[in-house]
Order: structure tokens, then sequence, then C-alpha cells
């Protein structure tokens, strides 16, 4: 189990960190993970409604336009907000200044990806009745690739114009359930699942548990947990005993009878997306299912916000780059891509957004950098933490339909 301790506020990438604002984001998923270890986990995230199966069969082949990349320097980037480094007077994002500067390629870059279901709604009938998006890349969640694979809205990627995706992809992530050999993507970040508390709301006591969390008293109507289920019943079934990667319908219903039951006791103020952040700063709640990003972001503001990762375990999300159907600058994308596989131009984003890189060999950029922030096991986990974390598996069709109805009559009000 680890907890978090607060930072060094006198680094320097703590400081540019306080004056870029502590806005943060976060919605997720389904995948795998390691960083210098080859385990497969996994991660959480917001519902989708139909197919979330990651079974087999070959994709379907994703259209493709003419490429205009040779006379029309330019790629469109959607990302979610606050996922990217950003200067100190937050007038410029000097990783994507550094690209163009080098290759000539403008990026219209647009924080228009708030959410994996409301992005999909967006894009989807134009997808469908085969238009340009107008985008020619954008990072989804793992479950949410793998619908979008399945239903061959995604081009395969040209590894060609991707060296370093190839050569600086850690090893563990090479090959994953959702996406066999990433012929279709490439992990942009990734993170944990797992509880945050504040100090001064609980007088001083560790949340560690997930049964604490739901059971103890001195936290009742304080705690909030996430509305995206693979997060929050991920932690519960590990608390329970059970493998988030092979779980039954029973083992499902025992980790819901528990959430169920703290529910109606009235431990439970209510269930959030990434919105618990300024409550948990606040102290207005105690102790909820939190996202690492997001709290060592948080802990620049109040050194009170603490993190445990449960020892019954915890899950771990990935954000993907893909290349959308009919996109008319592929092969700017593919250079875009991997421009941020170079370990170096990685560590810059990193030292902003406090995830976990998927590239080898960030730590030891990030550690000229940052010191403090490349020891942050949240940001850069040891082969020890990454043993706690464990893959929830794929759904079929008709698990989705229920396991997600169901989780959504709990977190209605």
């Amino acid at each position: 189990m680890t907890d978090r301790h607060p930072l060094d506020l006198t680094s320097p990438a703590t400081r540019a960190a306080l004056s870029r604002g502590l806005t943060t984001r976060r919605a997720v998923m389904a995948g795998a993970f390691g960083i210098g270890a080859s385990l497969s986990l996994a991660a959480c995230g917001s519902e989708g409604t139909g197919g979330g199966t990651t079974g087999g069969g070959a994709a379907p082949t994703a259209k493709a336009a003419q490429d205009l990349s040779d006379t029309e320097k330019v790629v469109n980037w959607s990302n979610w907000t606050q996922y990217i480094d950003v200067s100190e007077d937050e007038k410029s994002r000097p990783s994507l200044d550094a690209f163009t500067k080098e290759t000539g390629i403008e990026v219209n870059y647009t924080e228009d990806y708030n959410d994996n279901d409301e992005f999909y709604a967006k894009v989807r009938p134009l997808l469908a009745a085969g238009e340009d998006t107008g985008r020619d890349v954008w990072c989804s969640t793992d479950w949410m690739v793998a619908r979008l694979i399945q239903q061959g809205y995604v081009q395969e990627l040209d590894y060609g114009n991707i060296p370093n995706g190839q050569a600086n992809l850690v090893e563990s992530l090479k090959d994953v359930e959702f996406d066999p050999g990433r012929k279709f993507s490439l992990p942009w970040q990734s993170g944990f699942a797992g509880i945050a508390y504040n100090l001064d709301a609980t007088g001083g006591k560790k949340i560690e548990s997930m049964t604490q969390l739901l059971t103890d008293p001195a936290l009742k109507g304080k705690v909030t947990l996430l509305t995206e289920m693979r997060d929050t019943l991920g932690l519960v079934l590990l608390e329970l005993g059970k493998d988030p990667a092979n779980f039954t319908d029973a083992d499902f219903e025992a980790a819901m009878d528990m959430l169920r039951k703290a529910k109606d006791s009235g431990q439970l103020k209510g269930f959030t997306g990434n919105d618990y952040t300024d409550g948990l700063t606040k102290g207005d709640i105690a102790a909820c299912v939190a996202w690492t990003g997001d709290i060592v972001q948080l802990q620049f503001e109040n050194e009170a916000v603490q993190y445990a990762l449960p020892e019954a375990g915890f899950t771990l999300w990935s954000d993907n780059f893909v290349i959308p159907a009919l996109a008319k600058h592929k092969k700017n994308a593919e250079t875009l891509i991997n421009y941020y596989y170079q370990p170096a131009v990685m560590a810059e984003v990193e030292a902003w957004v406090n995830y976990i890189p998927p590239v080898q060999g960030t730590r030891e950029e990030l550690e000229k950098i940052d010191a403090e922030l490349a020891g942050n096991e949240l940001i850069v986990p040891s082969d020890e933490v990454l043993q706690g974390a464990h893959v929830f598996r794929g759904l079929t069709a008709e698990e989705e339909q229920k396991y997600s109805s169901e989780f959504a009559d709990l977190t209605a009000s």
C-alpha cells in the first residue's frame, strides 16, 4: 500500500503547476499497463451504452481519405482539458510550439474531449455517415478505443511514421486485449484509481481501504464515489477478494450489495465525476474514490490532501491516441505521436499533467526537471506498486447492459 507524501512546494515543476491553476480532468476506461514490469493492468471509466466487448474477429476496415499531409502542414488534435504542458503565463503550450518549430506542422489543439460518451456522441453521426470529423487525432480511454476499433471508426497506424512509438512504448503495453499488437492505438497517459482523503476532515485519520471508506461512522455523509462503474466497482470487487479480470454475476451482485448498504446507511454524500476535487480540498468531502493525477495536483494547493492505493488492490486506466476514419492529415498525426514518444518531450508533459507516462526513459528525463516528481510513485510507479494493479475484464454486450443499468440505478439520487 502506498500513501502519498506532500510534494516539495519549492520545486520548479511544482511552482509551474501552481501558476497554471488546479483544474483537473478525468473520465475513463478498461485496459492494460506497466512501467518496467510485465503486468497487464486496467482502469475504469465512464460507461458506454452499447458494444462494450473486446471479443475476437477482424476489425472492420476504417475508411481512409486522401492524405493531404504533404501539402497541408496542419494537424487537428482533440484532447481532454488540462492534459498537456502549458507556459507559466498560460498563453502557450511549449511542447506543441517546439513540435511546430521542428516539423513545420501547425497544431490546432482543442480541449473538447470532456467525457468518452459525450465525445462519441459528437463524432459518431459523422463516422457512421462516412464523413470527416474535422479531427486528425484524439485520445480515447481503452474501453472506448475497443468500441471504435470494432466499429471500423479508427485507422491502422503506420509505424513507418512512428518509429519512436515502436521503440519506446513500455513493453507491457505493446500487446493489449482491446488492441492486440497496438495496430490502432498508442497510449497518451495513464493513472491509478484509489482513495483520497483530507486529513483535516478525517481528524488526522488515514483512509486506506474500501471497507473503511464505506463503513467508518466518522466519515458518514462525507464520502463520495465515482460515477464511472469500472473505477468504483473494481475497487469494491478487490476489497471482497475478487479479481476484476475474472469475476462472475454473483461477484458483481456482492459488490453492488456493499455499495447499496453504504448508500442506504447515509455513508455517502453522493457520486461524482472529477468534480470531487473542490470539496476534497475544502474538507466538505472527507474521503473519496479518486484519480491519481487529480490528487497530485490538489496537493500543490493543500498538503492535507492525501492518497492511498488500497492493499487489496486498485485499478489503472489509459487514454490512447487514435486516428479517426477519413482524417485528412494522417501522416501529420503520426508525426505528432512520434514526437511525443521521445522521453524528453514526454517528461516535459509529465511535469505538468502528473499522470503515468507510457514512454520508456521518461523517468530519467523527468529527474532533470524535478527529482521529486520523478520519485513520485503515482507518476512513475515502481514494480512493487504495479503489482497491486488489476485488470477489469471486457464485458459482453449483455453484461454491459445489465451491469450499467444496475449501477446507474445506484448512482441516481
